[in-house]
């Protein structure tokens, strides 16, 4: 059985009419809205005059959106005979300062358009220029034409994330990117000799410098018309377009919806610039970005710097090689392998050792044997006493290179210029302050200076030309032997000149100071002739002939290791490496007649007769027991001794027996100075040596070749190994490991070394 619904019309017309009653409230509200933000007036009067306002930093592509909406009312609705610009702005994101550019071109076309300027900053400047006329008071700040960039990153290669070309992740060459920022800066410029037409009285050099500028003194150079406020704008808008009444309205204050909603964001950034720092910047648009903003330079510039270059401890490279470079790190330098890779390349192929030193006084000791030391932008001031080092060093013959970057404005005045002028100065070299630049012939942006006139000498031979990025100079003038050309600025002295780029004092040996660091380094040392000076500075490097020190005399007359003093209670830790792969090892003198070394997994016992030779080797379950004692070294070691360890031997393991041989030769090839991980450095005899160990385990015959180097001094007795293992079973290879041992600590007696 069916029911059927009868329609409840009372109830359903109260639905109807609270609905329609809803409906009639939001139309009055947005009426009422429409009405007070201006909207009616739009539709009422025909005749006003439009101002929207400009504000704080153009940072996101939302705060483009309102204005490109704002400035499209502008320009459709008829009722808006003419706008003002009211702008208070430090500039933005490059292209998002261009899109309101271009917009505001398209609304003068209809409309006049008229300024009024608190601060028209960079892109804000740009924004000003579209404008028919522009007002701005005495003090406001005008100006700031220019660009910043920042460079786009390195590329780390990943096999995981891969990419189609070498530029695809990273958008721009790094060598290349600062022409890019020179094309900006001709857009800028172009657009303001466009907009201000004959009115401009200022040069283009001038033009291009970034120079903020005074109302006042902005009107005097064209960049400007008149000295006024928003009501004279007002004024001369409507004048433009004919109006004698008109009403004003607030453009933004219509959109003002639209406008809030970028959020804290734009509140905390946006209008508060000055707090806006590269590091910020970057995090909305990441690297590489070019802005048409002013940034003070204390909050902003600190992150455009390089990033620290560091190398911490000690790093070798080539390290038997005849000759030795040394570079300082223990000053705070900054300058790492990253920086020099290009010439220790050179100098390695070359068969010279390149070794990164953070301790002054191991690097003072090797100075003995080094033929140059390289200081490059220290951090920390060289004392008189390191100061006397490096004069002795240079005396008997020693290359100094002096590399200074000011580049690294982001350290005080004291950090960066009294470090490198502590020693430079020693040798009649000053680094002047500042940086150099040229507004006329530069390579990609005006702090890339050419330098073009040489005086001849060793290390500028056969050069036609030179970049140098960010440069500094080097008083006095007279001992340059490379200089910028004549139009060149000191950013300091204000004033252009010939300056000397880099400067040459001979003694003995040489010091040779340059003021820039960058060209050493990829891609900058290929541009121009930078390459063929890196191959002049090795070649210096190589001619040079460092006389010995007294103490060396006396070494190398007395060129001996006597035999190590090691009392009982002596314990020694080292680092082992093994294919990669590193450990501590402690080595400990139990007796007279016994030592002990751990390492992880292996406990091993060694014993010895009263005469130091070893009878017998306990390790973890195995023993074995030689037929000949093997004898210790034949100490005093002396240059091109040899001798020669051979026993039979019995190896107990797992209840049973083996029966093997052991063979092995030594010989002191050389006496080097070495540096352990404690810190010190010790005078030692090299040893080259090959041990053949031979057994049957079964029907197996194994056999392991060892061949290498053992460093001994008289303190410490081993300091260094480095040796490979070549493993045979019946004559087959097996396998083969590389292991290094460097000393990292020693204790005698409880005292530590």
């Amino acid at each position: 059985m069916f029911n059927l619904k009868i329609p409840n019309f009372k109830c359903e017309f109260k639905t109807v009419a609270v609905t329609a009653a809803i409906i009639l409230l939001i139309a009055f509200s947005v009426v009422g809205y429409l009405y007070y933000s201006g909207f009616f007036a739009l539709e009422k009067k025909k005749n006003m005059v439009g101002i929207i306002s400009i504000s704080g930093a153009i940072l996101l592509s939302e705060q483009v959106d309102t204005y490109d909406k704002i400035i499209g009312h502008a320009l459709k609705n008829s009722s808006i005979k003419a706008v003002v610009l009211r702008i208070d702005s430090p500039g933005g994101y490059a292209d998002l300062i261009e899109e309101i550019y271009l917009d505001i071109l398209e609304l003068k076309k209809v409309k006049p358009v008229v300024a009024s300027v608190t601060m028209a900053l960079s892109g804000g400047y740009y924004i000003a220029v579209a404008a028919d006329y522009i007002y701005a008071a005495p003090t406001s700040f005008v100006g700031n034409i220019g660009v910043i960039g920042v460079m786009p990153p390195t590329l780390i290669p990943s096999e995981i994330v891969i990419e189609t070309g070498v530029y695809k992740a990273t958008g721009f060459s790094k060598l290349l990117f600062p022409f890019n920022l020179s094309h900006a800066l001709d857009n800028f410029a172009s657009a303001v000799e466009t907009g201000r037409g004959n009115r401009l009285k200022i040069s283009p050099v001038e033009l291009r410098r970034g120079t903020i500028y005074l109302g006042s003194e902005a009107v005097k150079l064209g960049l400007i018309d008149e000295i006024g406020a928003l009501q004279k704008a007002i004024s001369k808008a409507a004048e433009e377009a004919g109006l004698v009444e008109y009403d004003v309205i607030d453009l933004n204050e219509a959109f003002k919806e639209v406008a809030y909603s970028w959020g804290s964001l734009s509140s905390n950034l946006t209008l508060n610039w000055r707090n806006l720092t590269v590091e910020v910047l970057n995090s909305l648009q990441p690297p590489p970005s070019i802005w048409y903003l002013y940034l003070p330079s204390e909050s902003s510039f600190t992150v455009l710097s390089n990033v620290e270059s560091t190398t911490v401890g000690t790093s070798v490279f080539n390290e038997h090689g005849k000759g030795l470079v040394l570079i300082d790190k223990s000053h705070g330098n900054k300058v790492s392998t990253w920086d020099l890779d290009i010439l220790i390349a050179e100098l390695t192929s070359r068969n010279i050792t390149v070794q990164f030193s953070s301790n002054w006084s191991n690097l003072a000791s090797m100075l003995g044997n080094a033929s140059c030391l390289i200081i490059a932008s220290p951090t920390i001031v060289y004392s008189p006493e390191e100061c006397n080092i490096v004069e002795d060093f240079v005396g008997r013959g020693g290359i100094l290179l002096l590399f200074f970057d000011p580049a690294y404005e982001y350290l005080s005045m004291f950090e960066l210029f009294d470090p490198i002028n502590s020693i430079a100065t020693r040798f009649g070299f000053f680094f002047a302050k500042g940086y150099l630049y040229n507004e006329i012939n530069y390579y990609g942006f005006y702090r890339n200076i050419y330098v073009n006139r040489f005086k001849d000498s060793n290390v500028t031979r056969d050069l036609k030309s030179l970049v140098f990025f960010t440069a500094t100079h080097i008083y006095p003038s007279n001992r340059g032997v490379a200089w910028s050309s004549e139009n060149t600025y000191s950013s300091t002295a204000e004033k252009t000149g010939e300056y000397a780029v880099i400067a040459i004092v001979k003694m003995n040996g040489t010091v040779l100071a340059f003021s820039d660091q960058t060209f050493l380094t990829e891609p900058y040392c290929y541009v121009e002739d930078n390459y063929k000076l890196i191959l002049n500075i090795v070649d210096l490097i190589l001619k040079a002939e460092v006389k010995p020190t007294v103490k060396e005399v006396v070494e190398k007359a007395v060129e001996e290791i006597t035999e190590p003093e090691l009392p009982v209670g002596t314990v020694k830790e080292f680092i082992e490496r093994i294919d990669g792969e590193e450990h501590v090892v402690k080595w400990a003198k139990l007796s007279e007649v016994e030592v002990l070394v751990e390492k992880p997994g292996e406990t091993t016992h060694y014993y010895y007769d009263e005469k130091g030779s070893l009878i017998r080797v306990e390790s973890d379950g195995i023993e074995i027991v030689y037929d000949t004692p093997i004898a210790a070294p034949p100490y005093p070691l002396t240059r091109g001794k040899t001798w020669i360890r051979e026993s039979n031997y019995t190896m107990y393991l797992n209840g049973g027996k083996a029966y093997g041989k052991i063979n092995a030769s030594y010989k002191v090839e050389d006496f080097q100075y070495v540096e352990a991980k404690n810190g010190e450095t010790y005078f030692c005899a090299k040893i080259h040596y090959t041990v053949v160990d031979e057994f049957k385990i079964g029907e197996s015959y194994i056999s392991m070749v060892s061949e290498g180097f053992l460093w001994v001094s008289r303190e410490a007795g081993e300091v260094k190994e480095e040796y490979t293992v070549t493993y045979f079973v019946n004559s087959s290879p097996l396998s083969r490991t590389n292991v290094t041992l460097i000393l990292k600590s020693i204790q005698k007696g409880g005292k530590s070394f």
